[in-house]
């Protein structure tokens, strides 16, 4: 295989979105390995101690994770962010305005590899969230496995990452005043298996749990849909039923985190390795579909407002696909 490597005279600014995309890809898949060792090293070294009294920490701090976190401003606002934004470019567009008296639950699609449209719209101030929804805050459900991991935690937590927990979810779309945003990766960790260019498959049919979460607590439901979120990687081929898929499937449901098997360019060249390509993401928010509150709703509840919910992300889906390259005659489709 002929390797395209990449030329001497790329201007820094690229040079930067590259830095900056190879620091976020490092973070999803060494930080915490890397914090957790850091940790058992300092737990054996002189400075025990030090590692005592962040085990305290981490007891009096159980449960920020599920009751909205410990988000900082400043950590969104980095301007590494912007550098990360433009790589691809990344940009969120708003269909409409949404009144901040209200809480939210954003559906967002598809969960992708490693969800970069979700991170780099909800968890960074790099695409504007705070002036395109004014008094809106949001925060994104991650695997509660995460916020296990010392130091780890405190790092995804500045950025808006909450847990994935129900508690947590409750927590946020209870808050009195409105305002708050849950958003949620809908497909989860299963459909990241199915990411790759072209794919348009969605896990939304048994995923009613959004559904009973906004009835509870009268939170609107807002489907959102990420252009180009499936593009940035290729993987192995792993088609349902294959050697592959099934030990995908069984260390899902052991560990909780789906491992799909991705690659696309490398640092200085184009033909392999880790980081994501330079696709362009368009995150679009759709409209809200008001809710109820509904304290204990019954099954035929959950499910009209979830097939409202279908017909809403799919009027999105079609409203919108033509303006981001995807053919007139391709659809998506719910298992």
């Amino acid at each position: 295989m002929k390797i395209e490597f990449a030329p001497l005279n790329i201007p820094l600014r690229r040079r930067l979105q590259t830095a900056a995309v190879v620091q976020w890809v490092f973070s999803f898949l060494a930080l915490a390995q890397c914090c957790l060792a850091a940790y058992l090293l300092l737990c054996l070294s002189q400075w025990w101690l030090l590692a005592l009294l962040y085990a305290g920490w981490l007891y009096l701090d159980r449960d920020t994770p599920t009751t909205g976190g410990r988000r900082s401003h400043w950590v969104r606002s980095w301007a590494v962010w912007s550098y990360f934004r433009d790589y691809f470019p990344i940009s969120l567009i708003k269909t409409v305005d949404l009144d901040p008296k209200h809480n939210y639950v954003f559906g967002f699609h598809p969960h992708g590899v490693l969800v970069a449209g979700g991170f780099g719209n909800f968890c960074t101030e790099a695409s504007g969230f705070s002036t395109l929804f004014p008094g809106l805050t949001p925060y994104l459900l991650m695997l509660p496995f995460w916020f296990r991991v010392p130091f780890f935690r405190d790092y995804i937590m500045c950025g808006g990452l909450v847990s994935s927990e129900k508690c947590s979810a409750s927590y946020i779309v209870s808050r009195p005043g409105g305002g708050h945003v849950a958003v949620v990766a809908v497909g989860g960790a299963p459909e990241s298996l199915d990411a790759r260019p072209g794919a348009l498959t969605l896990q939304v049919l048994k995923r009613k749990g959004f559904i009973k979460l906004a009835l509870k607590h009268g939170a609107h439901l807002v489907p959102v849909f990420s252009f180009g979120e499936n593009e940035l990687f290729d993987q192995m081929e792993n088609p349902v039923g294959s050697p592959l898929r099934r030990i995908q499937d069984s260390l899902q449901k052991v560990m909780g985190v789906a491992l799909p098997l991705f690659h696309a360019r490398g640092v200085f060249q184009y033909n392999f390795g880790l980081l994501p390509y330079r696709k362009s993401i368009h995150t679009v928010v759709g409209r809200p579909i008001p809710v109820v509150q509904t304290p204990s709703p019954s099954r035929e509840d959950i499910d009209a407002l979830h097939k409202l919910y279908m017909e809403g992300l799919t009027q999105l889906f079609e409203e919108h696909k033509e303006n981001y390259g995807i053919p007139v005659d391709k659809h998506l489709k719910f298992i």
